[in-house]
């Protein structure tokens, strides 16, 4: 079983810490990085760090909820290594894990309620990557990563 990274903003405060109890139940481990609290954070700040946690371990899997879950994958995506998708559906968990191999998931509090989102969960983790022309699009994803970086 991998490694949860699982972070939140304010926001996603509440719903993190359901969704804490719902992973350590099922026997993952869970490394919480925050927030731990409703005092107001940013969410980039959190996306950083689960973004490179996961990047430093490529076992582990990310977890990031804040408000609409778009404003943490786009700075997750920003980390190299990262793999960031915004999931508030379980068709997109599936594909996002199947077809792109995500290593983060990203979800809104604010856009669905934590029976959905505990769903979501269990369907993104135990969602395999596909090899084949779905691992040669994601080879691809990687290599433009990778040019991008020689251009700094």
């Amino acid at each position: 079983m991998p490694k949860i990274i699982l972070g939140a903003d304010h926001g996603g405060f509440s719903h993190k810490e359901e969704l804490k109890q719902h992973l350590i139940s099922s026997g993952f481990v869970i490394e919480d990085i925050g927030a731990h609290s409703t005092e107001p954070v940013d969410y980039p700040d959190i996306a950083l760090l689960v973004g490179l946690a996961v990047s430093r371990n490529p076992q582990a899997l990310g977890i990031i909820i804040d408000g609409a879950g778009i404003g943490s994958c786009m700075a997750g995506n920003k980390i190299p290594g990262v793999r960031a998708a915004c999931c508030n559906d379980l068709y997109t968990a599936r594909n996002s894990r199947e077809h792109n191999h995500a290593n983060v998931l990203t979800m809104g509090s604010m856009v669905i309620g934590i029976g959905l989102m505990k769903q979501i969960v269990d369907l993104w983790i135990t969602t395999q990557p596909a090899p084949g022309r779905h691992a040669n699009r994601v080879d691809k994803i990687m290599k433009i990563e990778s040019a991008l970086k020689t251009l700094e």
